[in-house]
């Protein structure tokens, strides 16, 4: 364990390299720094810190760089989160409740992390598996033709096209719809399939071919991965940034959907921002990255993870206040929606 005048001096180095890009020497962090200490205890601070791996020297400079222990050392010790000002926040607020539908709240939140942060911002939708029933709507569209249109708690909107065999008459497209909202409202989207397991079974003879398609294109619509949809904005931030496993080697990786999901790991406490740095990522192309996240939801109920991706050079304090922040908030606007 480091007593507090290590940490003050790994504290500081961080702060430091992460402010100039420059390897920190002690003459550095006397001048900048009251440690209330003398260069020469600074030296030996140093050299213990170094000793026990949470610095390190690069190439012949005088100067020393964090590693991946020594920023773990530093998240895990933060004592506060560096909250937003009163203009970001209501920045924030703006931009996120001018959005229509989730689709629209979701690509604002990537683009506002993305510029908030200037890292690479990585938003999931809110998976279908959690979400309940608000309202089920079928629209005839043409002859024979009509849209299933599925509406979650979560403000999520799926929308499908049923094909019928033949023409089919407003009262039955009625029945049908006041059937499946009296047997789906509320209800959690997991026990929707035993919910309409027997709907061809309440409408009569003629409707019940009709009865059948919508309650194939529903159960279509509820197995699929939406679980596994990410999207994410800011890639052109690293363009600035050194990796020593090359900037190739990101990108790569954020292209891949399984990837970015490891990436922001499991849903967790919904009021912690986790951080993951350098090697702690499972993917060996994001070994140079770091990654803060967060869970967001309606009241208690967690819904997906949002988060950002950059060096493991990067303003923790902000960051981490950054990704809190617009996972409230997105939470707020879904739970109005």
């Amino acid at each position: 364990m480091l007593d507090d005048r290590k940490l003050s001096v790994l504290r500081a180095i961080v702060e430091d390299y992460v402010s100039t890009n420059e390897p920190v020497g002690s003459k550095a962090l006397t001048d900048r720094h009251n440690l209330g200490v003398s260069p020469a205890t600074i030296r030996n601070d140093m050299a213990v810190l170094e000793e026990q791996g949470y610095i390190t020297q690069p190439h012949t400079s005088a100067g020393r760089v964090p590693t991946d222990k020594g920023y773990r050392l530093f998240v895990d010790r933060l004592s506060t989160i560096k909250p937003l000002s009163v203009a970001e926040r209501r920045a924030i607020e703006t931009f996120l409740s001018g959005a229509y539908d989730l689709d629209d709240v979701v690509g604002r939140t990537v683009r506002l992390l993305a510029q908030l942060t200037r890292q690479v911002a990585v938003v999931q939708y809110p998976s279908l598996t959690r979400s309940s029933v608000r309202h089920v709507e079928l629209v005839p569209v043409a002859e024979g033709r009509l849209l299933l249109v599925l509406i979650t708690n979560t403000g999520r909107v799926e929308q499908r096209v049923i094909e019928s065999a033949g023409p089919v008459s407003e009262e039955s497209i009625g029945h049908l719809r006041a059937l499946l909202n009296t047997c789906l409202d509320g209800l959690g989207l997991g026990d929707v399939p035993t919910a309409v397991a027997d709907l061809p079974d309440k409408v009569g003879p003629d409707d019940r071919p009709l009865a059948a398609a919508v309650l194939s294109v529903l159960l279509e619509t509820l197995v699929e991965k939406h679980e596994e949809k990410i999207v994410f904005a800011g890639a052109a931030n690293l363009a600035s940034v050194d990796f020593s496993q090359g900037l190739r080697e990101v990108l790569v990786a954020l292209e891949e959907q399984v990837v970015l999901m490891r990436l922001l790991g499991e849903t967790g406490d919904s009021s912690k921002v986790t951080v993951r740095i350098g090697t702690e990522n499972p993917d060996l192309g994001l070994r140079s990255t770091s990654v803060v996240a967060a869970d967001y939801g309606v009241g208690d109920l967690t819904l997906a993870r949002l988060g950002v991706l950059g060096p493991t050079r990067m303003d923790y304090p902000s960051t981490m206040g950054a990704v809190r922040a617009v996972a409230r908030y997105v939470g707020q606007i879904l739970a109005g929606s």
